[in-house]
């Protein structure tokens, strides 16, 4: 096992690392910016060093300042977390050329599942259903017109490098689509520095389900169950529950398995998450792979008893995975919810500020992943992802119930936050039925926010 290992990242998940680290007995190495100074993760770690000011591209997104930290304070290996650089292939790279251990999949894999149009045809070649698209990259509007009058409208235009929703356009009308295949290029460039776009059709309303995966590098592939992501706006996630209630016995077999294919397709090493899309007559497709930890794992840690952090490390020192298929069992309901500083009234607007006064809720089946204490000042540089709440409970509507009574007894006071929006929607008549798709919140946003006036 590793002895000392750097943490690429910062907030919940940056602790969540070290937590994992110290149960192993592994010391651990923070990097921040001089806006995270006072931070939790740099307070826990075993050895915290500041890599660069405030902005995000001259310290968290500053490969040669973190490797030089960790090989300045001898460290053998190095976990990005989600975000930043943790699907950057090229630091990745950097990590074993300079004989440390990048804790996840080779740059190599990151390559090949990263750009999503190169995933769609591995996924295509390998077996794995796909929604109906283009067979690559496009590389005008015109030959996005002619797939998209082959396969109907309204349809995706999608960035191959692409994430968070960003470099993503919906398109209903053909006269629509030159103009929105040139706006989701820009964005694309200036997001991720790659303007390559592909087209896919648009699954109306469907359900997102995501099927965890670990990997060794002894050739063993299992999955931990899925994750339904569909309460989300904006293609940004805010609840997540597992299992999910629209998937029947044999079709989580199916989606499973499919799962397994895909990552063996991809030689895939560590912990990963595949994402499909399932419509409303129970067909389900690939859309993409996240070759990373992800924010709503603690859900699957929930339902299995699981450390996935844990399992990550084991895998990346070269052990193998601790447990088989048939040892996998999904035990109860958990249901996970993100706590923004964001203002739900006002368009979700961030809203940074000072913890005047916090209470985080406790009692059983409850767990919560944050960066906050009583009087940290939540920076306006980065995400508005402040806290997540988990809970565990034997059934699903007494996860509900639970999750209602968590986010009763949190108390934060000094900005908005989501958790109140979180609370209605756990009352909302579809939810409680497992009646609700990806178009959920777009679709009761204003009647939510309305309850939430008239309270």
């Amino acid at each position: 096992m590793f002895q000392r290992v750097l943490i690429a990242n910062r907030g919940e998940i940056a602790v969540r690392i070290i937590r994992a680290c110290r149960e192993l007995g592994i010391d651990t190495v923070a990097v921040y910016s001089s806006a995270d100074s006072d931070s939790l993760h740099v307070q826990f770690a075993t050895e915290s060093v500041c890599i660069g000011p405030a902005k995000a591209a001259d310290s968290y997104l500053n490969p040669n300042a973190i490797l030089t930290v960790a090989k300045q304070t001898g460290c053998d290996a190095v976990h990005p977390g989600y975000g930043f650089l943790s699907e950057r292939s090229d630091f990745a790279r950097q990590c074993t050329e300079l004989g440390l251990t990048f804790i996840g999949p080779s740059g190599d894999v990151m390559d090949k599942m990263g750009n999503k149009s190169a995933a769609r045809e591995l996924m295509i070649a390998n077996g794995v259903p796909v929604v109906p698209g283009s067979d690559g990259a496009l590389e005008t509007a015109e030959a996005a017109m002619t797939v998209a009058e082959k396969i109907g409208y309204p349809v995706l235009i999608k960035a191959s490098a692409g994430g968070g929703g960003r470099g993503m356009r919906r398109v209903d009308r053909p006269e629509d689509l030159t103009a929105k295949f040139e706006e989701a290029r820009a964005e694309a460039v200036a997001c991720f520095g790659n303007g390559e776009l592909y087209l896919e059709k648009l699954i109306l309303n469907p359900k997102h389900i995501e099927f965890q995966i670990l990997a060794d590098r002894h050739g063993n592939v299992i999955h931990l169950g899925e994750r339904d992501c569909s309460i989300q706006r904006k293609n940004q996630k805010l609840i997540e529950e597992s299992p999910s209630k629209a998937l029947s016995a044999q079709l989580r077999e199916e989606m499973g398995q499919a799962a397994v294919k895909a990552a063996k397709a991809a030689g895939y090493e560590n912990a990963g998450t595949i994402e499909f899309v399932v419509d409303q007559e129970g067909h389900f497709y690939f859309i993409e792979m996240n070759t990373r930890i992800q924010v709503e794992h603690p859900v699957t840690e929930m339902v299995t008893g699981l450390d996935l952090v844990r399992e990550q490390l084991r895998i990346a020192a070269g052990l193998p995975l601790s447990l088989t298929q048939e040892d996998v069992q999904l035990r109860g309901h958990a249901i996970e919810c993100r706590i923004n500083a964001e203002n739900p009234s006002e368009n979700f607007r961030p809203c940074p500020g000072t913890t005047t006064f916090l209470h985080f809720p406790g009692g059983p089946g409850v767990r919560v992943d944050s960066l906050l204490y009583n009087g940290y000042t939540v920076s306006p540089f980065y995400d508005s992802l402040v806290a997540k709440v988990i809970v565990h409970a034997p059934s699903r509507l007494e996860a509900i119930r639970r999750m209602r009574r968590a986010l009763e007894e949190m108390l934060l006071e000094g900005y908005p936050t989501t958790a109140d929006f979180c609370h209605l929607v756990l009352h909302h008549p579809d939810f409680i039925k497992g009646q609700y798709d990806t178009g959920f919140l777009a679709a009761h946003q204003d009647t939510l926010l309305n309850w939430e006036k008239e309270d």
